[in-house]
């Protein structure tokens, strides 16, 4: 995986950290950017943590998978996109729930953060096995994942506060269409080149 194809990745992982913080921007009168920048650094953080999670326990398993890694990177991508395209597109009443966190966001609840920046990055140790299989340099592209992460959670930030909720259903498409497209990248090259 190169560098454009990293970046795409970490913009993709990030869409559900991009939902929440736009949630979070909603709930403040005012865009409070130490607010933005603790969001940014939980959302950043876990999103590096959690593939270099999977690529530690996808290294242990190589030597089983390694015959069809191809087929489990596309297989995994594939699964996480689709997820990511069908939220996308149905959105029923999925906005009124995913801002259930809105609620008090002008003051910054720990504990809310921990487990909402673990919740949105589950997808990224998935995708860590796959680095494993891959050969991608992980300290690279934990990297990538989670300054990439980091940023487009503190833009969310301020995106909610200003816009509101409108950028939230296209961007979790565009990710999912993303990750679909970088896993038949990954299925094409294996099988064919």
């Amino acid at each position: 995986m190169g560098f454009v194809e990293l970046v795409l990745l970490g913009v993709s992982l990030a869409m559900d950290a991009f939902a929440v913080s736009v949630c979070k921007g909603l709930g403040m009168k005012k865009v409070n950017y130490v607010h933005a920048f603790v969001i940014a650094l939980f959302f950043g953080g876990f999103q590096a943590l959690m593939p270099a999670i999977g690529w530690f326990l996808g290294a242990q398993l190589q030597s089983f998978i390694e015959p069809v890694d191809h087929w489990v990177a596309f297989i995994l991508l594939a699964f996480i996109g689709g997820k990511m395209l069908w939220d996308g597109i149905r959105g029923d009443g999925e906005e009124e729930e995913s801002c259930e966190t809105c609620k008090d966001s002008e003051k910054l609840d720990i504990p809310e953060l921990f487990m909402l920046a673990i919740a949105t990055s589950i997808d990224a140790l998935a995708v860590g096995i796959t680095f494993a299989f891959l050969k991608v340099n992980v300290v690279v592209a934990v990297t990538i994942i989670g300054v990439v992460t980091a940023i487009i959670s503190f833009a969310g930030v301020a995106i909610g506060n200003k816009f509101g909720s409108k950028y939230e259903r296209p961007s979790t498409i565009a990710g999912g269409v993303v990750l679909i497209l970088i896993g038949l990248k990954i299925l094409v090259e294996h099988l064919f080149f």
